[in-house]
């Protein structure tokens, strides 16, 4: 299937939005305002104002936000740190026994000697 990578969303096409549409609600995701979408695209500012409706009207959705909710609950777009996230998992279940893979414990004694090491610093000073 077809996608559309843009910044660290990724779109598929044939899902109910248009190419044009897809890639202006993956900008939208990733914060853009219409001014710098137009600008990124190279379309005029109404021109992005009419894609976004277009698909917040297929979407069914009355604002940006609902209308990337609303994608995202229809598989239309995904963050690419999900797809991260997968391959990382992925990877720790048949690697399991990684002799590099360890797990850090909190740093409660170094923290703990630099609070002795401040507080005797303070005391030669006031001394």
């Amino acid at each position: 299937m077809d996608t559309i990578t843009i910044g660290a969303w990724i779109g598929h096409l044939g899902r109910g939005l248009a190419p044009r549409e897809l890639q202006c609600i993956l900008d939208v995701a990733q914060g853009f305002t219409t001014k710098e979408i137009a600008r990124h695209f190279g379309i005029s500012e109404s021109g992005v104002e009419k894609r976004i409706g277009d698909a917040m009207l297929k979407l069914g959705a009355s604002r940006r936000a609902a209308a990337v909710a609303e994608a995202m609950k229809r598989q239309i777009i995904s963050p690419l740190c999900i797809l991260l996230v997968g391959i990382m998992a992925m990877h720790s279940a048949v690697n399991d026994g990684d002799p590099i893979r360890r797990d850090r414990r909190a740093p409660e004694r170094r923290t703990a000697q630099i609070r002795i090491v401040r507080r005797a610093e303070a005391l030669e000073l006031h001394a």
